[in-house]
């Protein structure tokens, strides 16, 4: 039997003391460590890690301080535009959902394409018919609306400008008992996007990745980057190919690659052995993470 890990980020980017409450900061470690504890009690029954992740990452889907599920933020049209992938390493099976509608937790839609469809990606009025089909849970436009969220539309309008949402995408890594990996992203996208844009979150390679062979990996940050970098897999591909650890692989790609490139964010990762990463190059990350028999830890910001 392996030891479990687990790990959770709720988005990377400029994330500072001076801009953050106690409150607010005490209310983003609350929902960090829900999302561990809705993971880890799956783990910790030897349940299978594509599971825990599916757990942790409802959690942070129902918390609208982060930009999924009910925290999501709206298009140019002021609709909430969903995105989710989940990747399990022992199959190399996979199932995402993109531009999905009034979902209370499209992470669990993704993994229903994993599970239930012949296929890993659907899009816009596809996807959810079949979440019909699935009987998805569902909510009004109503749910979805976050004060703060309308507030960034307004000034993202204004501006005349997508924005990063910096209180952003979430995801989870997981390693359970048999030794298997498995990776999951679910995101709102950016503020004020147009023309049907996607990111890396709910694309395999980019946003997401698992392989019982190397590691689970979970992106967050500005998606073209993370897309054109192909982020996720590029991790798993330094390890498989050059025989790197994880450590290095998430340097090479984080701190180097994306630098030179312009991208802004991070990821979290996990290998076969249980060793976690918590790697950005953004001014913060919300993350977390537990090892079995270990304590939680939870970041904010870079120091």
């Amino acid at each position: 039997m392996n030891q479990y890990a687990i790990a959770v980020h709720g988005g990377a980017g400029t994330i500072l003391r001076s801009t953050m409450t106690p409150e607010k900061e005490e209310a983003y470690r609350k929902g960090l460590s829900d999302a561990i504890a809705a993971g880890e009690a799956v783990l910790k029954k030897n349940g299978h890690s594509l599971v825990a992740v599916e757990k942790a990452i409802r959690v942070l889907e129902d918390n609208p301080l982060f930009n999924a599920g009910r925290g999501s933020v709206f298009t140019n049209k002021g609709k909430n535009e969903m995105d989710a992938s989940i990747m399990e390493g022992r199959s190399l099976m996979a199932g995402a959902v993109t531009g999905v509608r009034n979902i209370k937790n499209p992470i669990s839609l993704a993994k229903a394409v994993m599970e239930k469809s012949e296929h890993v990606f659907l899009s816009g009025e596809g996807a959810m018919k079949f979440a019909e089909l699935m009987k998805a849970e569902r909510e009004p436009d109503e749910y979805f609306v976050v004060a703060e969220r309308l507030e960034q539309l307004k000034k993202a309008k204004e501006a005349d400008k997508t924005m990063l949402d910096h209180i952003g995408t979430v995801g989870c890594v997981a390693l359970d008992v048999h030794g298997n990996l498995a990776a999951g992203t679910s995101t709102g996208g950016m503020t004020n996007k147009k023309f049907g844009r996607v990111g890396d979150t709910p694309m395999i390679g980019a946003g997401t990745y698992a392989n019982n062979a190397t590691c689970a990996v979970s992106c967050t940050g500005h998606g073209e980057y993370f897309i054109r970098a192909v982020v996720a897999h590029d991790v798993s591909c330094l390890m498989e190919y050059k025989g790197l650890p994880l450590s290095e692989a998430c340097k090479i790609v984080v701190q180097d690659k994306l630098v030179k490139m312009g991208g802004e964010g991070g990821l979290i990762a996990l290998d076969a052995h249980g060793n976690i990463e918590l790697a950005f190059n953004s001014d913060g990350m919300y993350r977390a993470s537990k090892k079995q028999g270990g304590e939680i830890f939870i970041g904010i910001y870079r120091d």
